[in-house]
């Protein structure tokens, strides 16, 4: 009457009424106890095996202090030990920058991969979608090093085989929020395995102040703030052409015075000119001393200006033919940085058609010709759509701050930026903790960098115009 099952057989079958669904009574395998404590113990020297080669530091500390109580008794073993703690305590104190770098950081790395990420990483893996459940077994990427950094956690792992960077790009929410960081950032380390950035802490959380002016005249790379590795953040303006996008209040300003102000000593040791676009009447006006006659403001200036660049380009282009391939700043060709606020309203926004082809063009040619012969273009706008900024693809280092789409992100530093980590739309809009925040993107890598600009207030600003027209007038 009834088909035979496997593992169980038709009179095993329970039924109380004709209507009722069959219930079916699983086999029952019975595995003998010696069998079951064979399992155990061997799993247990298993673990033991595993914790003394991945932990050996950890687990000969750990012994010590019992081996030598058992042999010696507690008096001698504390005799013995004693002097450890105390010294380390001793070097704690009176070199805290040491110790933290090569103890402090690693005990804290131990205790990170221990009680956060080995802890949590089967569950994460799965949850996430990273990890696999196939035929009743578990397929997870591999946990590797976990690298402890004054800010941040960076882990190691190693993915499976057919995943790809953008499977763990798509899951960087999954990520941070599983292992309870606020954000995560993926990089490719070599083919197979990558490095997740899990911060701790945000370093940028607190404004910079302006940076004091250098002592030697320099063309770059110059300081304008700091990554957030601590590192001072070196922007390169010679050689190279640099965008600027962010919305409104996104700190646009203390990129571009940040960048003056550091090479404001070259422009006095005439190295160095700047020459100023300020379409908005706002940002540039209030240190014009600093430009003299290469301030422009409304768009038949601009327009002249930009064109004036084009022919000392075409000059020095005409003299360097067969001479040189780069150029060094001298007093006779100094190096010229064409600073352009708001270059959308000349671009895009501009009424007049032939200004806005004059100017498009212009700076076309600046930024595809320029870089060789010592002009470089510094440009800032808002909105980085290709119809309000078509040659945004011709500057080799790009800058984005606070923007308010995603999908901004890619259009700004260029494809997968956003997968890798440069989350400016989620900048805060509070100045105080946004305001110069952003991620660079820069011509020899493709991996983005956090930093944060130096604010220049509008005293900083009157004072180095001041000081430099007191300096011009002395000389």
């Amino acid at each position: 009457m009834f088909k035979r099952l496997p593992g169980d057989e038709a009179r095993n079958l329970v039924t109380t009424t004709p209507d009722t669904a069959v219930v079916f009574r699983p086999a029952v395998v019975q595995t003998p106890a010696i069998l079951t404590l064979i399992i155990f113990a061997w799993r247990v020297l298993t673990g033991c095996v595993r914790l003394l080669w991945r932990h050996p530091v950890a687990v000969l500390l750990a012994l010590t202090p019992v081996v030598l109580t058992l042999v010696y008794g507690w008096r001698t073993a504390l005799l013995l030990l004693a002097p450890a703690p105390t010294g380390m305590l001793a070097w704690a104190l009176t070199d805290r920058h040491d110790f933290v770098r090569l103890i402090g950081l690693r005990v804290l790395a131990w205790w990170r991969l221990v009680w956060v990420y080995r802890r949590h990483w089967q569950s994460v893996m799965v949850v996430s979608g990273l990890g696999r459940h196939l035929w009743g077994r578990d397929y997870l990427p591999q946990l590797g090093k976990v690298t402890c950094t004054a800010w941040a956690d960076l882990v190691t792992v190693r993915m499976l085989k057919g995943q790809s960077v953008k499977d763990w790009a798509d899951r960087l929410d999954h990520l941070a929020q599983g292992f309870g960081a606020a954000s995560c950032r993926v990089a490719v380390i070599r083919g197979g395995r990558l490095q997740l950035t899990f911060p701790r802490t945000d370093p940028l959380a607190v404004p910079l102040d302006a940076l004091p002016l250098p002592d030697v005249p320099t063309v770059g790379p110059v300081e304008i703030g700091k990554q957030e590795d601590g590192r001072p953040w070196r922007l390169k303006v010679h050689g190279t052409h640099v965008l600027v996008a962010g919305a409104t209040g996104a700190g646009k300003g203390s990129i571009i015075w940040s960048t003056i102000r550091a090479l404001l000593p070259a422009v006095r040791a005439d190295l160095v000119e700047i020459w100023a676009l300020d379409p908005k009447l706002m940002e540039l006006s209030y240190g014009r001393a600093l430009f003299g006659e290469r301030y422009a403001a409304t768009p038949e200036e601009c327009a002249d200006l930009l064109d004036q660049a084009v022919t000392v380009m075409q000059e020095r282009a005409a003299r360097f033919a067969g001479v040189l391939r780069s150029h060094t700043p001298t007093v006779e060709d100094p190096f010229i940085l064409v600073v352009v606020d708001e270059v959308a309203f000349l671009t895009a926004y501009q009424a007049d058609r032939q200004l806005k082809q004059r100017i498009s063009a212009a700076l076309a040619t600046l930024t595809t010709q320029g870089r060789a012969v010592g002009i470089g273009v510094m440009a800032a706008l808002q909105d980085p759509r290709k119809e309000v900024m078509n040659i945004r693809n011709l500057f080799p280092d790009k800058i984005a701050l606070r923007l308010d789409e995603s999908e901004q992100v890619d259009m700004v530093l260029g494809d997968g930026a956003r997968d890798r980590g440069a989350l400016a739309d989620h900048i805060s809009p509070v100045p105080e903790r946004g305001a110069g925040v952003g991620y660079v993107r820069l011509e020899a890598s493709p991996d983005p960098v956090r930093v944060r600009a130096a604010y220049v207030s509008d005293t900083d600003i009157r004072d180095m115009a001041a000081a430099f027209a007191a300096g011009r007038d002395a000389a």
